[in-house]
């Protein structure tokens, strides 16, 4: 099984088992419709159960099954929220999590050339757009970090089978 880290259950809410949630995903309630939770543990993965949840400002409270006691519900916080990557959604062709891009490779073609810019380390989320943080490594033409935007304009094409974006961008910035 592979997993994804979504979340993390943060701090207790109130005293009948209730606990905050940070999501992870850009729509905060996607995350209670992945069953189960796996929660990453100092002692292994647990799985957790959730029977109600509601919006809380820009987090979540959930009520974990079973659980009404809020000195319990205190000891699951602190622990990152996994499902199942086989779990996630299909998403529309052209579009990819953000996982899925993390690592691969990044190919400037600019001027008739193509150089190889380095990985992509994360993603960096603006409001405006979405942004590839590409870091240099031992294949690329330098050690430079580089932001490039992940806009129609700069990503030419996203290949997963050969593990490489291909993107319209000058080595030089």
């Amino acid at each position: 099984m592979q997993t994804l880290v979504v979340g993390r259950i943060t701090t207790v809410f109130g005293v009948r088992g209730w606990v905050k949630v940070h999501s992870f995903t850009e729509q905060v309630e996607v995350l209670c419709s992945y069953k189960p939770w796996l929660i990453a543990t100092a002692s292994g993965i647990k799985q957790l159960e959730i029977d109600d949840w509601r919006r809380q400002g820009e987090s979540l409270v959930v009520h974990i099954k079973g659980i009404d006691d809020r000195d319990f519900a205190q000891t699951w916080c602190g622990n990152d929220i996994l499902v199942d990557k086989s779990n996630l959604p299909d998403l529309k062709k052209d579009d990819y999590y953000w996982y899925q891009l993390e690592g691969l490779a990044v190919i400037a073609h600019h001027e008739g050339q193509q150089v190889r810019l380095g990985v992509v380390k994360s993603i960096l989320e603006t409001g405006a757009n979405d942004v590839l943080v590409v870091k240099g490594d031992s294949e690329s033409i330098d050690r430079e970090e580089r932001l490039i935007p992940y806009v129609d304009e700069c990503v030419v094409k996203v290949d997963l089978a050969e593990q490489r974006i291909d993107v319209n961008w000058d080595p030089a910035f």
